[in-house]
């Protein structure tokens, strides 16, 4: 079995309260980032729309994109986003319920506004979804259930499974690793979307399996000592299942850059909400959900 780190004996208590004054301030600055930016950026699966991706033949400027769109009933409205100088293009258009109208795909309506102004061009359609606004409003209140029951159902596990002080470190982690993925997501402006919900079930996931690595350490060795739990003894059972820690740490953040850099535009924000998830979960493990404990 591969282990590195044998005998480590790195002081990780000692540095705790910085930890603590690091992850508020985080989560503070987070939270100052929503409140600037007047909430989070929903993707269309939740604020509801048509989203459409394409792919031309040849580069044209997002403006003059912008400038056909305005040719429909969509100009003033479109969220347009531009890459691979100007050939790739990522349009969102709010309110599809209301729009969608008559037999045409609204893909093939934007497209025939944009070859109307630019004579010849051809697109390959890469993506395409509609969401109307009640489904949208419907998904949100699921996806916020849905992260409420896992923590509550996380909270009761490790509840019986440990003491209550156990439950409350690796809850506290848990939630501490939703609104550090939820603070970067709003510094970067990437989109809440259903695939990012479950990145950050998935982070969950993962966040308390680590957490449970190091608590049952914790729990063999106090049985052993018949000493109380103290930051010497949290120490020790954090350097004893370090080796553990990094290496598994270390193969999720590659296979993930795997996906964040190839995997393509879907699952992009996924990939994202995943590497810094498990980033900031290996951190809680041992600053957060340990130290509380």
């Amino acid at each position: 079995m591969l282990q590195i780190l044998l005998g480590s004996r790195v002081p990780f208590m000692r540095y705790r309260r910085y930890a603590y004054v690091f992850s508020i301030a985080l989560i503070l600055a987070g939270a100052a980032s929503v409140l600037m930016k007047g909430g989070f950026r929903l993707g269309v699966d939740f604020a509801g729309g048509i989203l459409v991706e394409y792919r031309f033949d040849r580069s044209i400027a997002a403006d003059e994109l912008r400038q056909a769109l305005a040719a429909g009933e969509w100009g003033g409205e479109a969220e347009i986003q531009a890459s691979e100088e100007g050939r790739l293009f990522l349009i969102r258009i709010p309110s599809a319920e209301v729009r969608i109208a008559g037999e045409e795909a609204p893909s093939e309506t934007i497209l025939a506004l944009v070859q109307d102004r630019f004579p010849g061009i051809e697109a390959d359609l890469l993506r395409e979804e509609m969401v109307g606004p009640r489904v949208g409003r419907e998904l949100q209140s699921k996806a916020f259930w849905a992260v409420l029951v896992a923590l509550i159902g996380i909270l009761l596990y490790v509840g019986i499974r440990y003491e209550f002080k156990f439950a409350l470190g690796g809850v506290a982690a848990l939630t501490h690793d939703v609104l550090v993925v939820l603070s970067f997501l709003s510094f970067t402006n990437k989109e809440i979307s259903i695939p990012v919900i479950a990145a950050l079930l998935t982070v969950g996931g993962y966040s308390i399996n680590d957490t449970i690595v190091v608590f049952d350490r914790i729990r063999e060795r106090l049985k052993g000592s018949g000493r109380p739990l103290d930051p010497q003894l949290t120490d020790l059972s954090v350097n004893q299942t370090l080796s553990r820690t990094i290496i598994t740490a270390l193969t999720l953040i590659f296979t993930i850059e795997a996906l964040l850099f190839m995997g393509g535009q879907v699952i992009h924000d996924f990939a994202f909400a995943m590497l810094v998830g498990v980033a900031i979960g290996t951190y809680s493990s041992i600053y957060i959900a340990s130290a509380l404990a």
